[in-house]
C-alpha cells in the first residue's frame, strides 16, 4: 500500500505535495478527467498542467468530480510563450483560472524563459498575481542559472520554483545546487526519461533489491534529493504505481548508484534556444 505524500517547503511556507502527476499529452475530455480522478483516488494532491497542453479544462473538470475538496488540491499550471508581457500574461491567467474553474491557483510558472529577456515584465505581473492572492506561489519553468540571476536582480518577489527537466540520465547537479542556495524549489518533469532509463542495469537491480519497479525507484531518488517530482501516465494501474513510493527508503550506497548514472544528456530542449510562440490545438 501507499504511504502518505511527503510534502516541500517553498520560500513563502505554501508546502506543495512532492509528488504531482503531470498532463502533458493528456487529451482535453475524458482521457485528462479520467487521469486526474485517478491520480486523486490514489493519494496524488498535487496536478500539473498548462495553457500549452489545452486541457485546463479537462484538468478543472476531473478536480471538481473526484470528491476531494479544491483546498486539498495542489494545482499548478503555466503561462506560454505568446503571452509574455504584463498585460498579455494577466490576460492568460484570468484564461486558465477560468479554464480550470478554479478561484485561485496554488501555482503559476512562466513556462521557458525566451531569448529577449521579456520574462522581466511578466514577472511583474506574477507578482501582481502574487499580491491579489490570485496564486498561492509563483515561480518559473526550464530556467538556466543566467535567467535566474537576471530575474532576482529584477524582481520584488523571488520565484519560489524552477521546473526543470531531470532524470538520472540528466541530474541538473549544478543548478540543483544553485536553486538550493536562492531558496528556489526544484520539480522535475520527465523523471522517468522517457521510460528509456527503465532497463538500464543500476535500476533494475536497485528494484529488485528494494521489490519495486525501476520508475518507483527513480521516483524515490527524486524524492530523497527533495525534488517535487511530477511523473505522467494514462493508465491507471501506472499511476497508482508511481504513487507507492512512500513505504520504502533508498540508502546512501543505493542513492550514489543512480547518481553514477548521470551523462549529461538532456532529452528535451534547450532552454537557450527553444521559444515556439504556436499555441497548442490539441494535435500530437
Amino acid at each position: 500500500m501507499a504511504g502518505k505524500c511527503t510534502y516541500v517547503t517553498l520560500s513563502n511556507g505554501v508546502q506543495v505535495p512532492q509528488l504531482g502527476i503531470g498532463t502533458w499529452e493528456a487529451k482535453d475530455g475524458d482521457e485528462v478527467v479520467l487521469n486526474v480522478k485517478w491520480a486523486i483516488n490514489a493519494g496524488y494532491r498535487h496536478i500539473d498542467t498548462a495553457d500549452f497542453y489545452n486541457n485546463e479544462g479537462g484538468v478543472g473538470k476531473g478536480i471538481r468530480e473526484c470528491g476531494v475538496p479544491r483546498s486539498d488540491i495542489f494545482v499548478t499550471t503555466k503561462l506560454w510563450n505568446c503571452d509574455h508581457g504584463y498585460d498579455n500574461a494577466m490576460a492568460a491567467f484570468e484564461r486558465s483560472r477560468q479554464a480550470l474553474g478554479v478561484e485561485y491557483v496554488d501555482l503559476y510558472l512562466v513556462h521557458w524563459p525566451g531569448p529577449n529577456r521579456s520574462y522581466i515584465e511578466t514577472w511583474r505581473a506574477f507578482e501582481k498575481l502574487y499580491e491579489m492572492k490570485k496564486v498561492r506561489a509563483i515561480g518559473v519553468s526550464n530556467f538556466e542559472p543566467h535567467h535566474l540571476d537576471d530575474l532576482l536582480a529584477n524582481c520584488s518577489v523571488p520565484p519560489m520554483v524552477n521546473q526543470v527537466e531531470m532524470h538520472p540520465f540528466f541530474q541538473q547537479k549544478a543548478l540543483h545546487a544553485y536553486c538550493s542556495e536562492k531558496n528556489i524549489a526544484v520539480t522535475a518533469w520527465r523523471p522517468l526519461g522517457k521510460g528509456m532509463l527503465l532497463k538500464e542495469p543500476q535500476l533494475t537491480e536497485l528494484a529488485a533489491k528494494h521489490k519495486k519497479s525501476p520508475a518507483q525507484v527513480i521516483i524515490r531518488w527524486l524524492v530523497q534529493l527533495g525534488v517535487i517530482v511530477i511523473p505522467k501516465s494514462s493508465h491507471e494501474e501506472r499511476i497508482k504505481e508511481n504513487f507507492d513510493i512512500f513505504d520504502f527508503e533508498l540508502s546512501p550506497e543505493d542513492m550514489k548508484a543512480l547518481e553514477s548514472m548521470d551523462k549529461n544528456s538532456r532529452l528535451g530542449s534547450h532552454p537557450d534556444t527553444f521559444f515556439p510562440t504556436e499555441r497548442n490545438e490539441g494535435k500530437t
